[in-house]
């Protein structure tokens, strides 16, 4: 079962908070898929309770514990992702994770949290963002963001 979908029989579950990844237009496959790995980190370890239980399968091997909600992918360009931080990071009930260009070109995490700490919030060239809140807040955060494709 892929996520998104329920089992037959199964009651649709509605959360009261979501994830969205909003991601920049023009970015390559390869990239998209490091800053949305990324971005998930931030946000997957940003309180406790957002994992479920460990999975086990049939043979009782144990797997590790995923995000207990849907999380969203959708694109923006860049005058929108820098809006949609500057909204989140106004809110208190909204957690905000960021991944700029300049990443792309590091190669550990203090050299990330150096390429972070040297631009100005409105200046960050952001190629994506992660946020989660109630769910009204996080569509207020990343209206005009389309379903990434």
């Amino acid at each position: 079962m892929t996520a998104g979908t329920t089992a037959p029989g199964a009651a649709t579950v509605r959360f009261d908070t979501k994830v969205v990844v909003v991601l920049a237009e023009g970015l390559v496959a390869w990239q998209e898929l490091n800053v949305t790995a990324f971005l998930m980190s931030g946000i997957a370890t940003s309180d406790e309770g957002l994992t479920g239980e460990p999975y086990r399968d049939a043979d009782d091997t144990e797997y590790t514990p995923m995000l207990r909600e849907p999380v969203m992918v959708m694109s923006a360009d860049a005058e929108l992702l820098s809006k949609a931080r500057a909204k989140a990071s106004a809110r208190d009930d909204v957690t905000l994770t960021i991944y700029t260009r300049e990443l792309f070109a590091t190669g550990h995490d203090e050299a990330n949290r150096a390429a972070v700490a040297a631009v100005p919030s409105d200046d960050l060239d952001l190629v994506g963002i992660a946020v989660r809140g109630p769910r009204n807040a996080v569509d207020r955060v990343v209206k005009g963001a389309r379903f990434h494709e």
